[in-house]
Parts: C-alpha cells; sequence; structure tokens
C-alpha cells in the first residue's frame, strides 16, 4: 500500500490497560468484556483506535508482560471468544485494534522455557533462550544488569539464563530459526484473528550483540548500543513487514523502543519496516518552549527523510502521568521509564494539570499519529501514596525498594459514583490496586456535564484535529512574541503555548476557537497554557 494512504500516518490512538480499564465480573480485575462494554464510549471521545496491553495467559509476574501463551487469552481477562467480540463492536464503531506482542522474552512458565529447564546444558531445548556457562569462580557469564535492577543472569544449575527484564522473563534467542518461525506463525495467528495492527514490545531489545561482551562502567545501561538496538532487528522486521503486508484491509506495526538520538529510531520506520515508532523524546521533554520546538522538529525532519509519520505521546502504562509529572519540582525529571522513586513528591496538582492540558493541546496540533493513555482524558494524576503490600510492580522487589515502580499510573479508573470502585466494577468490588476516594470529581459521569473538563477539553480538541485533518499537512515556525512561547502554525490554526512565567500578548489579530484553560483577558495568554487561533 502507498505510504501516503496509510492509516498509520494520522491516528490518534488510546492505550487500554485491560487490567484497569472496566471490571465486568467483579473479581476486582479489568478484563476483555469490560473494555467491550466501554467502547461507545471511545467512539463518543473521538479517537480512531485502541491498543490493548497484553491479555495472555500470564503468572503475571511483570503484569501479563510475561506470556506463558502467546495464542490464548488469560481467564482472568475472559477467553478468544471475548476477543472476538471486542473486536467485532470496535469495527461495528469505526475503531481499529492493535494488541501488544512481546518478543524478546517468555513466561518461565511457558513450555518452552519448562523444557530448558528440564533438558540441561547443552540440550536443544536451551539453545531457544539465552543460556550460558559461568565464568571462572561462578561469576554470571557478563556484567549486564535487569533493566528491573540486579544481574540480568538468574541460575538453574551449571548455567545461568539471561533476562533483561525480571528473572520470571527470560530472553529468547532471536538467533534461533525456530524463534523467529514461532513468531511468524503468532502474528499470522492475531491477524488471521481480525487485529488491525500490533505494538511490538522493547522493539529494540531482540538481537544481543555477538559473544555478549561487558558493558563495563557504562552510563547509559538502558539505550546502550553494547547490548540494545542492533542492527540484526531489522531484519527481523523487514519479514514481518512483508507478512502484515500480504494482509487486506491494511495491517500496521508500532516499535517500543527507547533508542536516541531520532535518525536511529527512524531506522526502524524505514519503507521497508515497521509503520511507526514511539516518540519517548517527546514525551520526555521538559516544560520548555525551547526543548519543546527542538523535540519536535528533530523528530519531523528525522521521520521525514525516510518517509515515516512521526508519532507523539505524554503518558503510558510505564512512566508516571503527565498530570504529576509535570508539576515537579524538580525541573530536571522528565518522562524515564520506570515509574515513581521512593520519596518522590506528588508536586503542585494544579500547575501539574494546567500544563498537561496545555501539553496535550500542543501534541494534538502537530502533524503525524498521537497516542493517549487511558484517564489522561480525565485528567487523573499519578497516585503516590499506594501502600507497598498492595503494589505489584516487580521494580519495588527488584530494587530492594528504592524504586515503587509503575503501578501509581495504573490505578484503576474511575467511571461514575462518589466512592470506589466509581463504576470500574459492581458495587461493592474491590479494585485490584486502591482508587483514591478523592477521584469522584474526575469519573467520567461527572466530567461529561462539564464543559470545561478536562474530558470535554480532549473531546473537543479530537473533533477539531479530525475536522481541520491536523494530523497530516506542513508545519511552519513564525516569530513567537517570547522566548518562552512555543508558536507553530498548521493550516488554518495557529497553536501557542506559553512556557513562561508571566502571561503574554498573543499575535494579533488572535481569533481563539480552544484553550486550554481559562483566557481572563482578551488577547492575552497566561502561563502553562495552549491555545489554538484560527490562522
Amino acid at each position: 500500500m502507498p505510504v501516503a494512504e496509510s492509516w498509520a500516518r494520522d491516528p490518534v490512538i488510546y492505550q487500554v490497560y485491560p487490567r484497569s480499564f472496566a471490571d465486568s465480573d467483579g473479581d476486582g480485575v479489568g478484563d476483555l468484556p469490560g473494555v467491550t462494554s466501554r467502547l461507545e464510549y471511545l467512539a463518543w471521545l473521538g479517537v480512531d483506535a485502541i491498543w490493548l496491553s497484553p491479555f495472555y495467559p500470564s503468572p503475571m509476574a511483570d503484569g501479563g508482560y510475561d506470556v506463558a501463551d502467546h495464542r490464548g487469552v488469560d481467564p482472568v481477562f475472559g477467553a478468544l471468544d471475548d476477543l472476538d467480540a471486542l473486536l467485532a463492536g470496535a469495527h461495528r464503531r469505526g475503531l481499529k485494534v492493535i494488541i501488544d506482542l512481546v518478543p524478546n522474552h517468555t513466561s518461565e512458565a511457558h513450555p518452552w522455557f519448562r523444557e530448558a529447564v528440564a533438558a540441561g546444558p547443552g540440550s536443544p531445548a536451551r539453545e531457544r533462550y539465552v543460556f550460558r556457562d559461568h565464568r571462572a569462580g561462578e561469576a554470571p557469564p557478563n556484567d549486564w544488569r535487569s533493566n528491573f535492577g540486579g544481574p540480568a543472569w538468574t541460575r538453574v544449575d551449571s548455567q545461568s539464563y539471561l533476562h533483561l527484564f525480571a528473572p520470571e522473563q527470560p530472553d529468547l534467542n532471536w538467533q534461533h530459526p525456530q524463534v523467529r518461525a514461532e513468531f511468524a506463525s503468532i502474528l499470522r495467528f492475531w491477524l488471521d484473528r481480525g487485529v488491525d495492527g500490533i505494538r511490538i514490545d522493547v522493539a529494540d531489545a531482540l538481537v544481543k550483540p555477538p559473544g555478549l561482551p561487558d558493558v563495563g562502567s557504562d552510563p547509559t545501561l538502558r539505550n546502550s548500543t553494547r547490548y540494545w538496538d542492533q542492527d540484526g532487528v531489522h531484519d527481523i522486521y523487514r519479514q514481518w513487514r512483508a507478512i502484515l503486508d500480504s494482509y487486506t484491509p491494511e495491517r500496521i506495526a508500532v516499535a517500543e523502543a527507547w533508542v536516541p538520538p531520532p535518525e536511529r529510531l527512524a531506522r526502524y520506520v524505514r519503507p521497508d519496516e515497521l509503520h511507526q515508532a514511539f516518540n519517548f523524546r517527546f514525551l520526555g521533554t521538559l516544560w520548555s518552549a525551547a526543548g519543546y520546538r527542538e523535540a519536535i522538529e528533530t523528530t519531523l525532519a528525522a521521520m521525514a527523510a525516510v518517509g515515516a509519520p512521526a508519532t507523539w505521546v505524554l503518558s503510558n502504562h510505564d512512566v508516571v502521568r503527565h498530570a504529576s509529572r509535570l508539576g515537579r519540582p524538580d525541573p530536571r525529571t522528565g518522562g524515564e521509564p520506570g515509574g515513581l522513586l521512593r520519596g518522590e513528591t506528588p508536586g503542585d496538582a494544579a500547575r501539574g494539570l494546567a500544563r498537561a492540558r496545555a501539553a496535550t493541546l500542543t501534541m494534538l496540533a502537530l502533524p503525524g499519529a498521537a497516542y493517549l493513555y487511558q484517564g489522561e482524558e480525565l485528567g487523573l494524576p499519578e497516585v503516590f501514596d499506594l501502600p507497598d503490600d498492595r503494589r505489584q510492580d516487580p521494580e519495588l522487589r527488584r530494587s530492594g525498594g528504592a524504586r515503587l515502580g509503575r503501578d501509581g499510573c495504573r490505578v484503576p479508573l474511575p467511571w461514575a459514583g462518589q466512592e470506589p470502585p466509581f463504576g470500574f466494577g459492581p458495587d461493592g468490588s474491590t479494585p485490584w490496586l486502591p482508587q483514591p476516594a478523592g477521584w469522584a470529581a474526575l469519573t467520567v459521569a461527572a466530567q461529561r456535564a462539564d464543559p470545561d473538563s478536562t474530558l470535554s477539553l480532549y473531546r473537543t480538541a479530537l473533533r477539531l484535529r479530525r475536522e481541520l485533518r491536523l494530523g497530516r499537512g506542513p508545519i511552519h515556525w513564525p516569530e513567537p512574541p517570547g522566548p518562552d512561547v512555543l508558536l507553530f502554525a498548521r493550516p488554518g490554526l495557529v497553536s501557542i503555548t506559553n512556557c513562561g512565567t508571566a502571561p503574554v500578548r498573543l499575535p494579533d489579530p488572535a481569533d481563539p476557537v480552544l484553550a486550554s484553560g481559562p483566557l481572563p483577558e482578551a488577547g492575552v495568554l497566561p502561563v502553562d497554557r495552549t491555545v489554538w487561533c484560527r490562522a
């Protein structure tokens, strides 16, 4: 399909974290029937597609990203028939569905890994994973560290296996032909079932460097090209692109890859590879007009060089929600993966929400695809005060308690009512993570009736984005009214964001059509506000 016709170029995609979206059966955990029951809401909101985080059979050591069966549905989420019903319901409403594919690792409960452990060193079964003998003195095979803290190796006998994440998530050996063939088959299984695309978890991690060399004291652990972002991953994605292109209507793939700089990330979206790659550079940008402009310009230039669309995102299931992140008192902290640190404070909630609303309007005015994370349209903050005994993120345990992890952005959504579970599940049910009592004012039901709510702002912005076709077309940079102002022009619209510390006068003439917050004085833009004006 010609690139210009691809639906991947400008959709707004809404991430559903199924455990925390809607609970249909009262067991405290969200499920696929719950998602299906809320599809009308997503269509009303005005998104184009949904992305489902993993729903596969799993021991849930990492929220379902430890997959025991890549072709099934865990009973806590329902059954394959429930997924089929979700797909049918979404398609009836004009919504496309993207699912998570987790190819870097499996669960330790996966039949392949159980066979590998039982078979012992030197067995063919172990060749599908990354098993290695210990070094002298029983030292691990190398000095790599897990992304969740601690060594990246766990011993089983005279060998250890590699896990870039939790020990319950052993890494696969992508040099093995059976691994490649199995995931090609898995991909076809879901495409045949009707999914419209895949999101590839840690897409930059699959291929390891030859010899698995030590990294020493390299401080850029997460993004070290010494064992992330190896060139060999691109052969895999070329094979997958050929599979995707064999389906009609179009199916797409998006890479989750924390890869700097943008020019290297663009390699994942060359014409014969994937359709999109998450732009975490924008997510991690601090509240700064210069920072946002630099992130936008470098991203657009890198993607244009390979003919791919940019993507924009401010929150997801792995980072502190941007309604809290942008209110932090420490301006040095951005949007790093991993969630909360022990002792981290909420910051200024009002400032955080004001900046979050402003940043969202900025994002939705940009050309390319935009991703929303469930609950951000309600202005939900990060939940900082979850009790340790209720947290489930493995980062808490693996870091020795230094990192609280990502549970604070995964608290179940509030839909209606004055007290928990706020319509997330039946009255009297207990959500898997506790919801703050103060969320009554943030429910969907409360905000739908309020024209000034964050929910109303999102819905209006999504409508205007579609009407004005803001996802496509050129971007220009007129002179802003001050150094702390981000101003860019799109066909039919100018977006202006005040990232400074004092109000600024809007360029004349100013004809506002939507603002992220009140504009008390005509022609003046308060701090921490974005306004869209007719060009």
